[in-house]
């Protein structure tokens, strides 16, 4: 039967420790001393194990419930939850949005993506630094992003909004894969957004109309880059004229 908090809080000590059970393999466990040690006993690769979870109430038994559940999720994923809490502390890592986020950008410079690329992921990101960045990136949720994006299109910044919803969800699935996130809440806003109006521009699609075209630009061409210039682009639209009588 499941715990209540009233019998956690009035549990008495006694001679020898003792368990008060919760259920999947969530216990207090009560120390003659009264002290009231939250633990979880699990099984990995056939081996029975103990998680410590926090002590009695600085960790009430709601969140002991949640900590349970967050180990149950990484063993469903074959990973030990003392192990992985071993590892996060040698590797000290930082679980905010920002911190996750600023691994993915490094990451990709070590992939060498242009400088461009990297410039335009971090001028989108400061968006969501004031509003989460400092929150652990696995409590963030859809509202929450929402209300961010909704705020970004209030602006008239559709785009924008749209942009930032790829990039935070570039910054969710890292952060799943590195064992700090169970899911991407992006994946939730699909179709939630204002889709961006495309403001398309006029175009020559006439050969003849393109000759004099060419034959303008070279009729303003006063220095050697604008001459080079008008080259490439009689050489493209020469290439694009014979691709579409050859089609």
């Amino acid at each position: 039967m499941p715990l209540k908090d009233v019998a956690v809080r009035n549990a008495r000590p006694s001679a020898k420790p003792r368990k008060l059970s919760d259920g999947g393999g969530l216990h207090v466990l009560i120390q003659p001393t009264g002290s009231k040690l939250w633990r979880l006993a699990y099984r990995f690769a056939g081996k029975q194990k103990t998680l410590a979870l926090g002590v009695y109430p600085a960790v009430s038994l709601e969140e002991a419930r949640s900590l349970r559940d967050a180990a149950k999720k990484l063993l469903a994923r074959s990973i030990d939850p003392s192990m992985q809490r071993k590892a996060d502390k040698q590797a000290g890592k930082d679980s905010s949005f920002r911190a996750v986020a600023q691994e993915v950008i490094a990451k990709h410079e070590r992939e060498g993506r242009a400088q461009a690329t990297l410039t335009k992921k971090r001028w989108l990101l400061d968006f969501a630094y004031p509003t989460f960045g400092d929150r652990p990136v696995a409590e963030i949720t859809a509202r929450d992003l929402l209300a961010l994006l909704r705020e970004i299109e209030g602006r008239g910044l559709y785009e924008t909004a749209k942009r930032l919803r790829s990039t935070c969800g570039m910054v969710f699935r890292y952060a799943i894969a590195t064992g700090r996130a169970e899911r991407d809440p992006s994946m939730d806003l699909r179709g939630a957004l204002t889709a961006p109006q495309v403001n398309h521009r006029a175009t020559i699609v006439d050969p003849k109309s393109i000759g004099a075209l060419l034959r303008a630009i070279d009729g303003f061409a006063t220095d050697d880059e604008r001459c080079a210039a008008s080259r490439s682009l009689r050489l493209c639209a020469t290439g694009r004229i014979k691709a579409r009588r050859m089609g």
